[in-house]
């Protein structure tokens, strides 16, 4: 479930109320030329985003359960992210920053009032209509819901490649401090066997996430915290990155085509590394106990080669993550079923990036392997490929359209991801070369 209390209307306009006001901050905070621009080609100008969480509202909250016809046609192709890509958004005749807004607020304002005459209160059942399965548990809101907060976090993204530009995120405070548990061994141990992967019953879980099915894995180790700064300062003083024996073929041509020497926004300098966060220029020996972010999956293949290790494999990262060997059942979160709260991860950008290794005991799994929830995406050796069975629903452009090796799963959310959009079974892809995303690692070997 999304909350203690049950889904119900009241629930979900509250929750259509803190998104769109996250949403709003995020572009508020710039001017109308800001949100107009291209501050890079893997993003779109911030004014593409505001209105296509508008278009995408409009599409199923109105269109699809109301029957209502389009407000303006144009807006379907002008917002459609698989006929324009990101670098040719700027080309398009896109609505202007107040002209996005009055049409976000215009399709809000008459997806509450569909809202609170529809019952989403029920539960499908094996033969149920289409209709009937999208209201069922509030799923399309959900789903709706976790878009927006979604594209909040690729808005970060957005101000953070802004560069010396940039500004702190609305809202973001200060670090909590470092709980140090120096009795905890590095690595886990998890035991070899099988547990349940996957969901069938998280009403608001993606296509990809379903169905809930018995996994074997053999015994494994995987570290108890990401991979920090401090870590990966190490691999590249023992030279890492010039070590072709550490690289796969792929991401060897991608470092050299590319001069990769560091993660994404470090810059080295007389007195060592500093990071570009939104806007400020940080000591990394200031970062060092954080986890390590803007890192594509080669860099963090690499490492762990280094390191003597490998990536977890998502069925790995999910087990650690969520399975409780004792009770023999399978936990939403880490710490279990309850909904993520300030002492379990660092989410929704409540700090301005992720904060230290191990500052949430609260929030480590059953096994005692901490931050899984949070903080920075973890890469995983998998492709995103469907599970067994799987469905496309509602529709493929969702998932179906992205399986295959050309993209790698990512788990576990970032402190840019809502606690909405992110859960045990959540997978998120990429490309293995993308940096601009708030991703880490940890290591994982064979026992």
């Amino acid at each position: 479930m999304v909350s203690a209390r049950p889904i119900d209307n009241a629930l979900i306009e509250a929750e259509l109320t803190r998104a769109r006001a996250r949403t709003l901050a995020l572009v508020d905070c710039l001017t109308d030329g800001e949100q107009t621009e291209q501050v890079s080609r893997l993003m779109s100008p911030f004014v593409w985003d505001l209105a296509h969480i508008g278009n995408f509202e409009e599409l199923w909250l109105l269109r699809e359960l109301d029957g209502r016809p389009a407000i303006d046609p144009s807006y379907d192709d002008l917002y459609n992210a698989f006929e324009h890509p990101r670098w040719s958004r700027p080309s398009l005749p896109l609505l202007g920053p107040s002209e996005a807004r009055a049409y976000d607020a215009k399709v809000r304002d008459e997806a509450i009032a569909v809202l609170r005459r529809a019952d989403v209160r029920r539960r499908d059942e094996p033969g149920d209509d289409r209709s009937a399965r999208l209201l069922s548990e509030g799923f399309v809101y959900g789903m709706v819901l976790q878009h927006e907060h979604q594209h909040g976090e690729t808005l970060l993204a957005t101000h953070q490649l802004r560069g010396e530009r940039a500004i702190a995120p609305p809202g973001a405070g200060p670090p909590r401090p470092f709980v140090n548990d120096p009795l905890t061994p590095e690595e886990v141990l998890i035991d070899g066997g099988a547990f349940i992967m996957g969901t069938s019953d998280d009403p608001w879980a993606y296509d990809n996430e379903r169905d809930a099915r018995e996994v074997e894995v053999a015994p494994y180790f995987i570290d108890r915290l990401p991979v920090t700064n401090r870590m990966f300062l190490e691999f590249i003083t023992d030279g890492g990155y010039d070590d072709e024996r550490l690289w796969n073929a792929a991401g060897w041509q991608w470092r050299n085509e590319n001069a990769v020497e560091h993660p994404e926004f470090w810059r080295p300098g007389g007195e060592g590394f500093t990071v570009l966060r939104f806007g400020r220029r940080l000591a990394l020996g200031d970062l060092l106990d954080e986890p390590v972010q803007h890192v594509s999956w080669h860099e963090a293949d690499a490492f762990v080669r280094w390191a003597g290790k490998r990536l977890p494999t998502e069925a790995e990262w999910e087990k650690a993550a969520t399975w409780d060997p004792v009770a023999g059942t399978k936990r939403r979160y880490p710490w279990g079923d309850e909904q993520p709260t300030v002492e379990h991860a660092n989410l929704g950008q409540r700090h301005i990036g992720p904060v230290t290794v191990g500052a949430y005991p609260l929030g480590a799994s059953a096994y005692g392997v901490q931050g899984m929830i949070g903080d920075v995406w973890e890469w995983t050796s998998s492709d995103f490929v469907p599970y067994p069975g799987f469905e496309a629903f509602p529709y493929r452009e969702y998932s179906e359209v992205f399986f295959g090796p050309e993209y790698k799963v990512l788990r576990g959310g970032s402190w840019a991801t809502d606690r909405l959009a992110v859960r045990g079974t959540f997978r998120n892809w990429d490309f293995p070369i993308r940096r601009q995303i708030f991703s880490g690692f940890r290591g994982a070997r064979s026992a």
